[in-house]
């Protein structure tokens, strides 16, 4: 691994050619100067992942240490939130949902970004796991920007200007998910969110394939399911092993994503009598170009 970036005693390396970057030497329980933050968050966006290692926090001191990167959002599921933290919320596959099943953590373990039925959704997802299974349950980031640019040019030309309708929950998905969320959905008036099928990156301006199919209800032009299948296929098509990196956690990690070039998804190849319980914080975004 290649040094990038080093002051006092932030050392920051990469993990793999086309993704992730590693720092350490860096504690965000404590006060650190606009230059060791500036070089965090380039590593974050030049990288597409980071990950922070040997952070001990509680949510209070994560939630801080997220707001480093910007303004923190809501997540939109407000049914599981660290106490007294609302910033922060819990994935946990001890989850129930209100008629007292288990929650479908499965249905997670596919690529997606995050929040796109919302009009600024959040550009760095940051993940802090507080309790871990033996084995397995890691986090893969795929670098979407580099699977855009790695396309022939007839598919770039095709899906360049390709417009997506996004709801919480696509009609696809709605027979397999949690039936909290399909109730909310299906009582919601909120119009569909219209959204880029490849998005601009506003700080670096390079291109990448952006979208959420669970709540992609269409493409603009197609209908329902056969969007499901264009998705699935522009995703066998585009990601690549060298673009993509599964981060196996260690208690200490704090793991970021730059939604606006990334994809990623939970690991379910862990032994589910285990608990895994990570902590999620959201660093607001802009509208999407």
């Amino acid at each position: 691994m290649s040094v990038l970036a080093e002051e006092q005693t932030l050392q920051i390396t990469k993990i793999k050619e086309h993704i992730g970057a590693e720092a350490t030497g860096v504690d965000l329980t404590q006060p650190i100067d606009e230059t060791t933050r500036q070089q965090l968050y380039d590593a974050l966006v030049d990288n597409v992942a980071l990950v922070i290692r040997d952070q001990h926090f509680t949510a209070q001191q994560y939630a801080d240490a997220a707001s480093l990167f910007g303004e923190l959002m809501e997540d939109q599921n407000r049914m599981y939130l660290a106490d007294g933290v609302p910033m922060v919320s819990v994935l946990s596959n001890r989850h129930k949902d209100t008629s007292g099943k288990q929650a479908k953590v499965a249905n997670n373990a596919t690529w997606h970004t995050d929040h796109t039925n919302q009009e600024f959704p959040p550009k760095f997802t940051c993940l802090y796991p507080v309790a871990l299974p033996d084995s397995g349950g890691g986090t893969a980031v795929v670098n979407m920007r580099a699977a855009y640019e790695a396309l022939p040019q007839d598919v770039k030309d095709r899906i360049t200007d390709m417009k997506t309708e996004n709801t919480l929950i696509s009609s696809a998905r709605m027979a397999t998910a949690n039936p909290d969320i399909v109730k909310v959905q299906k009582e919601s008036k909120t119009p569909p969110m219209i959204q880029p099928l490849v998005r601009t990156h506003p700080e670096r301006g390079s291109k990448a394939i952006w979208f959420h199919k669970s709540k992609t209800e269409k493409v603009i032009g197609m209908e329902p399911q056969e969007t499901q299948d264009f998705l699935e296929e522009l995703l066998e098509t585009a990601i690549k092993p060298e673009f993509a990196y599964v981060h196996e956690y260690r208690l200490g990690d704090m793991l970021m994503v730059d939604n606006r070039s990334a994809m990623h998804k939970a690991g379910f190849d862990f032994d589910h009598s285990q608990h895994r319980m990570v902590y999620r914080a959201l660093v607001r975004g802009e509208r999407p170009a």
